[in-house]
């Protein structure tokens, strides 16, 4: 259904909005009447992601790098632009870090210019691999910062300190969300993340790949639940980070497990080594998220994953 702009209804910029989070956050978006402008560059975003919300007239799709400066007026800066799995990550490891770095001093530039609000997509990440579980926001991290990951653990550590000086020295309205492990509907089969991995794999009838003994946790969150805090969190007044995640924890083994017994129990695990720097433990605390936000996940794991399973059937 196509909907008619009023005066007062918001425009919103959404960086990345091609990709995995930024095409469900249009929808949702665009179901509440409000305009929304994707800007992307198709790196890792795929036009498949927003056919559906193409033809909404309140829809409008820039091809453009963030790295490089753009004049818009907006209300809403939703900041998800940049590859995001270490197999993309780590294609271009220079040009992630200057897309923490450029892609977030534009936006922040823009949204200084316009009086925009504005939401930095964040990562788990900035906790590299954790001394302290669950991660609380108050955690510093254990990130190493000439390792392999680095590029963007240490690209969307400086991203949230440019977020945090536009606020001290320019007022610009931030809001810093760390993100943890989300999956569903709309996720590349090629992105190297677990479940995507195993999901593809078990579809394809091969053995599935564990790296490491597979005692290593994850906590894994559905982007429904994801988008919601993350609108929540746009909506309130709060400028320091938080977490949205789902603090249920689950071994990497556990999950393989689960996959398997949904597609194809016959399956095998197929044991390789662990990669450099990849974290033992990732658990959101998301007390301040309930409290500030009323916000927790509703959907449990094999719900989730039931969704993304008959998601990638239909579209593998």
């Amino acid at each position: 259904m196509d909907y008619i702009m009023h005066p007062n209804t918001k425009r919103n910029l959404i960086t990345g909005g091609s990709g995995f989070l930024g095409s469900h956050l249009a929808k949702k978006l665009l179901d509440k009447g409000e305009e929304v402008i994707c800007l992307d560059n198709f790196f890792t975003g795929k036009k498949n992601n927003i056919n559906e919300l193409i033809k909404n007239r309140n829809f409008e799709l820039i091809r453009h790098d963030v790295t490089e400066p753009i004049k818009l007026e907006i209300d809403n800066i939703w900041h998800l632009a940049c590859p995001a799995s270490p197999i993309h990550y780590q294609f271009n490891p220079i040009k992630t870090t200057k897309t923490s770095f450029m892609g977030t001093y534009n936006m922040l530039g823009l949204a200084k210019r316009v009086g925009a609000k504005f939401l930095l997509a964040s990562t788990s990440e900035v906790y590299g691999d954790p001394e302290e579980h669950p991660q609380k926001e108050s955690y510093k991290g254990s990130v190493n910062t000439t390792g392999i990951r680095s590029c963007y653990d240490e690209g969307k550590r400086i991203a949230e300190t440019l977020c945090s000086d536009y606020q001290r020295i320019h007022g610009v309205d931030v809001r810093i969300m760390r993100i943890f492990n989300t999956y569903g509907p709309k996720m590349r089969a090629d992105d190297g993340r677990v479940i995507s991995n195993f999901i593809v794999q078990a579809i394809k009838q091969e053995k599935i790949t564990i790296y490491g003994d597979g005692y290593q946790t994850r906590s894994f969150c559905y982007v429904d639940d994801l988008i919601d805090g993350m609108i929540l969190l746009m909506d309130s007044d709060y400028q320091n980070p938080v977490n949205i995640g789902n603090p249920n924890e689950f071994s990497i083994k556990e999950l393989a497990s689960i996959i398997r017994e949904l597609i194809n129990p016959k399956l095998t695990f197929d044991y390789k080594e662990l990669p450099k720097d990849d974290p033992r433990q990732r658990k959101p605390s998301i007390e301040l998220a309930k409290n500030l936000l009323n916000w927790e996940p509703k959907i449990e794991l094999k719900e989730g994953l039931l969704k993304t399973i008959d998601w990638f059937k239909k579209n593998l």
